[in-house]
């Protein structure tokens, strides 16, 4: 049975992850700070006997006993209220964290993936963005803590594979979606999924002119299921091309829940990207993968998600406050 190490495990994309390699048969090692994770996502695991929780913060010292064949670094608050309230702690986990889980790579010889972000591109002067573009991104914004941990998460892991031969797979992720996600958590789709349910008018920052691209998660955790086992070390964008603008995106969401919120208009936060789109070429050509989920279908999915829950557990479901950690 081959043995894989997934960090940040208790998030929403990590979990997913625990869910995939447990359906494909491997044992499973997660381990998560629960920082911004939340273990509800994977008690049904525990049971198993291919499945292991460890409570770790991976900016320490990472041990994992016997043989190790994979590692998939998702450790890393990934929305903006996040981010920007434990602006420190994210670029940790981006650096001393990375470096880390690659030093546990080389002592295992296992490959290792990690997962970087479309925020490397920043504010992109090129669209869509293609894996060649470097980006325009500032390091001393307040995005900066999050798009520059990614950015040296991906120097860091390119120069373990050219002077250790370290087999290494870079994943950029664009917006993705889903069950288990945190509501109000600041990104789009569950900032306005959030404000639906709760019958409350949704957010545009800006005049919503800005675009997005979303992909559901059964469609991410594929293409990265994929990547892992590819022979590519380069990065590699996963998303889908589908574009949409923020103001589109809301009239969905208001049309789907049938309710009758306005949208109101705030303004919009500094350094936020005017356009959002991957180019997948090297995804479907290297991969054989694009998204097959409809943003109708995977947005209908994942509102009877949220429409199930109770009110204790959706209340679970609102941001916590890590201001003071």
């Amino acid at each position: 049975m081959k043995k894989i190490l997934i960090t940040g495990a208790a998030g929403f994309l990590g979990s997913h992850l625990c869910d995939r390699f447990i359906t494909e048969g491997f044992y499973v090692i997660g381990m998560d700070n629960l920082i911004t994770g939340d273990l509800d996502n994977i008690t049904h695991l525990f049971p198993l006997e291919n499945f292991e929780f460890h409570h770790h913060d991976v900016t320490k010292f990472v041990h994992v006993s016997g043989k190790l064949d994979y590692i998939l670094h998702f450790a890393s608050p990934a929305s903006p209220i996040d981010y920007l309230k434990i602006p420190i702690k994210t670029l940790k986990v981006g650096s001393l964290g990375t470096l880390n889980l690659l030093g546990l790579a080389k002592e295992k010889n296992a490959r290792i993936l990690v997962a970087s972000t479309s925020e490397v591109y920043g504010d992109p002067l090129v669209h869509p963005q293609n894996e060649e573009y470097y980006g325009n991104v500032s390091p001393v914004g307040p995005r900066g803590v999050y798009d520059e941990a990614k950015r040296f998460m991906e120097s860091i892991t390119m120069a373990y594979h050219r002077h250790h031969g370290l087999e290494t797979r870079i994943v950029r992720i664009f917006n993705t979606y889903g069950s288990r996600m945190r509501l109000n958590d600041g990104r789009v789709v569950p900032a306005f999924m959030g404000q639906a349910l709760r019958g409350e008018d949704l957010t545009v920052f800006g005049d919503g002119s800005q675009t997005r691209s979303f992909c559901y998660i059964d469609d991410q955790v594929e293409g990265i299921y994929r990547l892992l086992f590819s022979d590519y070390a380069e990065p590699i964008n996963i998303g889908n091309p589908h574009e949409t603008t923020i103001k589109e995106f809301a009239e969905e969401i208001i049309a789907l829940t049938g309710t009758n919120q306005k949208i109101i208009y705030k303004p919009l936060p500094k350094d936020d990207p005017s356009q959002r789109q991957p180019d997948i070429t090297k995804a479907r050509e290297i991969l054989g993968w694009e998204p097959k989920v409809s943003r109708s279908e995977g947005l209908k999915i994942v509102y009877d998600y949220f429409k199930s829950l109770s009110p204790e557990e959706l209340q679970k479901k609102e941001h916590r406050d890590f201001s003071s950690r």
